[in-house]
């Protein structure tokens, strides 16, 4: 059973940087797709960002482009977001999810992750 738990959310001005990470347990990721969706209140859950686990290939949501950075750490089986020059609007509950398919998936797409984390606050105050 794959356990993903997020951390290092927290509260932060307009312009902070933070730095999210998330551990996962259960497997040792080899393949597949990782990816940080986020939930304001009131809204629905949206894609952040993705990475493959095999080859490094990242793809961004456009509101983040520029400013948030997706990697991961194979040895430490750790996904990570860099998030700087952070926005008011980037308030959210930050969720990591897994995909295990070898095939390719809709990164954007909730329904194509299998696994999911907890969640962490993040909130910007401007």
């Amino acid at each position: 059973q794959v356990q993903l738990v997020e951390s290092g959310g927290g509260l932060v001005q307009a312009g902070d940087s933070l730095r999210l990470s998330c551990v996962a347990s259960g497997r040792t990721f080899s393949s597949g797709t990782m990816g940080w969706f986020r939930q304001a209140p009131g809204k629905t859950r949206e894609f952040v960002a993705s990475i493959q686990w095999s080859g490094g290939s990242t793809y961004n949501t456009n509101s983040v482009q520029g400013r948030f950075t997706i990697s991961r750490d194979n040895a430490k089986n750790t996904l990570h977001l860099q998030m700087n020059n952070l926005k008011p609007e980037d308030t959210a509950v930050y969720y990591c999810a897994a995909s295990t398919s070898i095939r390719s998936i809709i990164p954007t797409a909730l329904n194509a992750y299998e696994y999911w984390g907890q969640g962490t606050q993040v909130t910007v105050s401007s």
